[in-house]
């Protein structure tokens, strides 16, 4: 199956537009059916709409230009930690807050339904679980494990911290190798190629994250960027002083000072990651 898209182009927007193939999720499959409404197929208990900020915060003030408009849509809750997991999928859907695609589970153990990513492979039908206790693994993808109990070279993803209430390796794409062991850590290469390392009893999931070919979409128009919440960036420099630091001057200026931001912190080599270090007390 192809996964990209190309159209014939009858219009200019259609030229260089390159979108994803979609047509083994719900939403395609469901279409063959009579009276169908996507929205009465989400899962009611498992999905939240999210008011739309505009790039503005608390106050109401703009602090981010480039957010506004957009499709109404709903927010599904995404089941990270599958510590008691186990069901058949039902269906691979689309979610709009994410690059990746999601599952829908359906555990007949307690008789409810998830939402889990879906790594590439993944297919209706299948069965997934998590192996922790388990004696007699079977390394399939889906499947959540200890990193322990994983070979080393095997590529996972959804790799949870220890507060278990965020992880690594959850966009399109993604995943995390195994790169050696020892008796407390085990050291993974992330996609950006940095090693970092893990406790031996961390939950992740066997298998990348699917959708891949996110990162090779072509939207071939503005509007269609309107309709994902994307409004246009403008130049600084294309600005009036009281604007932006940049703006301002006769003709065409490039500024003649470091770049920064319309509020005047610096944009360009100036660390912005935050660490946690310790702070010694003077007394």
């Amino acid at each position: 199956m192809n996964l990209l898209v190309y159209k014939k182009p009858t219009t200019p927007a259609q030229r260089h537009q390159c979108l994803l193939n979609n047509s083994n999720l719900l939403s395609k499959e469901l279409k063959k059916k009579e009276n169908f409404s996507y929205q009465q197929n989400i899962l009611k208990s498992k999905s939240f709409f999210v008011k739309n900020k505009a790039g503005r915060n608390n106050k109401g003030n703009i602090t981010v230009f480039t957010k506004g408009g957009g499709h109404k849509k709903k927010k599904r809750i995404i089941f990270y930690d599958r510590q008691f997991l186990s069901g058949i999928v039902e269906f691979i859907e689309y979610d709009p807050y994410r690059s990746s695609n999601i599952a829908r589970i359906f555990s007949e153990e307690v008789g409810k339904h998830f939402y889990i990513l879906a790594p590439e492979g993944l297919q209706r039908g299948h069965f997934v679980c998590s192996q922790f206790y388990d004696k007699d693994l079977t390394f399939k993808i889906g499947n959540t494990f200890y990193l322990k109990d994983l070979p080393l070279g095997s590529f996972v993803h959804n790799v949870l911290f220890e507060k278990k209430k965020t992880g690594i390796a959850r966009a399109a794409g993604c995943s995390a190798q195994i790169i050696s062991k020892d008796e407390s850590y085990c050291r993974l290469r992330l996609s950006s190629g940095e090693h970092r390392l893990f406790d031996l009893t961390t939950n992740a999931t066997l298998g990348s994250i699917s959708n891949s070919s996110h990162k090779l979409v072509v939207l071939g128009k503005a509007g269609r960027s309107r309709w994902l919440n994307k409004r246009p960036s403008v130049r600084g420099v294309a600005m009036n002083p009281v604007d932006h630091p940049h703006g301002g001057g006769e003709g065409k200026t490039s500024g003649g000072k470091p770049s920064v931001t319309a509020w005047g912190k610096v944009a360009r080599g100036q660390p912005t990651r935050k660490k946690n270090r310790l702070t010694l007390k003077t007394t």
